[in-house]
């Protein structure tokens, strides 16, 4: 993945990270709140050896002590020193559960031991640290026997003095809250990780790019108002869509002058309602409008959808060519003024896949390719019947719409495959439905560049009225 890749993968999740963030926040509070504050205090003790001895002595004695600190340490937490705590203090509690809120720690390299208790009164906190501190004394005192000279050689003396403390030590909030907060992020990071690992559907041009290396003609945003304007080339000329529509006109004609037999197109997709038909129709529109000669077949012979979009008589065409009840030159018919011409589907047979196969097909192609300078056949879906597929092994190829958000990685690959398997060549892909705002919007990717600076020209207008006469070729 490349860094623009985890970007928009941070930008995808950034819900899933502020809600895990916050909830891991939210948790920490809580569980702060939840707790009993608990006070801590500390009394220090000093550990010495006694010696009247040389100066070499007393370098031993010193080393001596320094060893002698960490067992020291160990004998606080004993039953020995803790039971007369409890005795002096009348505390409900035995020598185990006392230890428990008792730690003795020394420092690295000194012979200071410090008594550390943990409670829920601050008073008491002291108290105890005090009298543990003081039971110590006495008991180390006890332990070690007194040398020749009746002097205990090794002396424990109070340093510091436990004071009650005014701030409770536990629950740290800052630090739960902190740490909430981190452990919230790091699951919301994940979670946004694995949705994205997770999911199946194409969403951007390199989700394409990594299924397949057919060129990436063209994408095409999404329009809520497509149901209602299908035309949006027509209806909307200056809009983002529109102009999308202009990109992949201008990119199939490159992709011709590479290929100069490249004249007709089949446009399919993998399932139904990806855009075909709607994207059809505008890129038919507008290949019109820069001067080329254009017609634009309904080849789905299963659902026509063409001339209700282009608002054209239907009910007789390709079918009535292909059955031989009609020439191809009484079916066609003009779309206004424009140099866009119609063939509709017809009358839908019962055998659309063979007659989209036969020969009177290739013938009637091979004969449009000759008449007009672009062929686009509007095609069914690829992956539920063949039609589209035996289409495109006569024509220059194949245009695959991708809907960004709705087709699924498995469907594009099962397309793909479907086109290879009669020896179809995929001319390029066009991604539709393409988000306007986020992550994979359709300014993030290689095709946007902004719609601020609007337009110094316009598309010759097409007028509302459409011939529907039939016109020879």
């Amino acid at each position: 993945m490349e860094l623009r890749d985890y970007i928009r993968v941070l930008r995808k999740g950034w819900v899933f990270i502020l809600a895990f963030t916050l909830i891991g926040i939210a948790l920490a509070a809580t569980f702060s709140i939840l707790q009993t504050p608990k006070y801590e205090s500390t009394s220090k003790v000093f550990v010495s050896v006694q010696s009247t001895g040389s100066v070499s002595e007393l370098t031993q004695g010193g080393a001596f002590a320094q060893n002698q600190v960490k067992s020291y340490a160990d004998v606080v937490t004993a039953p020995v020193v803790l039971q007369p705590v409890i005795a002096a203090l009348g505390l409900n509690t035995d020598a185990a559960g006392l230890a428990k809120s008792v730690t003795a720690s020394s420092p690295l390299d000194t012979v200071i031991v410090e008594i550390t208790v943990s409670d829920v009164d601050p008073r008491q906190s002291a108290e105890i640290a005090n009298a543990v501190a003081s039971s110590f004394q006495n008991t180390v005192t006890d332990l070690v026997p007194e040398n020749a000279e009746g002097v205990a050689p090794v002396k424990i003396t109070v340093v510091q003095q436990a004071l009650i403390p005014r701030n409770p030590s536990s629950p740290n909030v800052p630090l739960n809250i902190g740490l909430g907060a981190v452990v919230g992020l790091a699951l919301g990071l994940g979670a946004a990780v694995l949705r994205e690992a997770l999911d199946t559907r194409i969403r951007n041009e390199h989700d394409v790019e990594n299924l397949t290396d057919a060129t990436l003609i063209g994408g095409i945003v999404f329009d809520a108002r497509t149901p209602e304007h299908p035309l949006v080339v027509q209806d909307d000329p200056r809009s983002p869509r529109s102009e999308s529509f202009r990109t992949l006109r201008t990119n199939l004609q490159f992709l011709s002058v590479g290929d100069q037999s490249a004249r007709s197109f089949v446009i399919t997709s993998s399932i139904s309602g990806e855009g075909k038909s709607t994207s059809s129709a505008n890129l038919a529109i507008v290949t019109a409008a820069s001067g080329a000669k254009v017609i634009i077949v309904d080849a789905d012979l299963r659902k026509p959808k063409l001339t209700e979009y282009l608002g054209l008589e239907g009910g007789a065409g390709l079918t009535d060519v292909l059955v031989g009840r009609a020439e191809v030159g009484e079916m066609i018919q003009r779309w206004g003024t424009s140099n866009l011409y119609v063939l509709p589907a017809g009358k839908i047979p019962p055998n659309p896949s063979e007659l989209l196969g036969s020969k009177t097909m290739i013938q009637l192609i091979k004969s449009l390719e000759d008449t007009f300078d672009y062929v686009f056949f509007d095609a069914p879906p690829l992956l539920p019947v063949t039609d589209a597929a035996i289409l495109a092994s006569n024509t220059s190829g194949a245009i695959l719409m991708v809907a960004a958000g709705r087709t699924h990685k498995n469907q594009l690959k099962g397309s793909i495959t479907a086109l290879q398997n009669v020896g179809a060549r995929l001319a390029g892909v066009v991604l539709t439905m393409l988000p306007t705002k986020g992550p994979d919007s359709y300014g993030y990717g290689r095709y946007g560049y902004g719609y601020g600076y609007g337009y110094g020209y316009s598309e010759p207008e097409t007028p509302k009225k459409r011939e529907k006469k039939p016109v020879t070729t």
